[in-house]
């Protein structure tokens, strides 16, 4: 059986790392074609961040509310973070140039 801990914790690393926020806000819900795509987008994503730990990805929280949506994501290091943004062979970098 799982332990629950109560109250507010911390963890102490010697190592540096990164806070990446990333999220979304609907403000018009017949605009379907402009949120959809990034809606979609954003799970094949985790998903291979979560099957391949070495890429940087420590661990991430996820919210959402009646209109928005909201990632924390803890990375190993910001070079972590760029090499998957940028990595041409992932699912993130198509993703991105269809967006910009």
């Amino acid at each position: 059986m799982t332990t629950i801990f109560d109250g507010r914790f911390t963890a102490h690393t010697d190592e540096p790392f990164v806070v990446f926020l990333i999220g979304m806000r609907i403000n018009h819900f017949r605009a379907v074609r402009k949120w959809l795509s990034v809606s979609r987008a954003m799970s094949p994503m985790i998903a291979e961040l979560q099957a391949h730990p070495a890429k940087g990805l420590l661990g991430m929280h996820a919210w959402a509310g009646w209109r928005q949506a909201l990632i924390v994501q803890y990375w190993r290091s910001f070079e972590h973070l760029e090499r998957f943004a940028r990595d041409p062979d992932g699912t993130h970098h198509p993703e991105w140039r269809s967006f910009n």
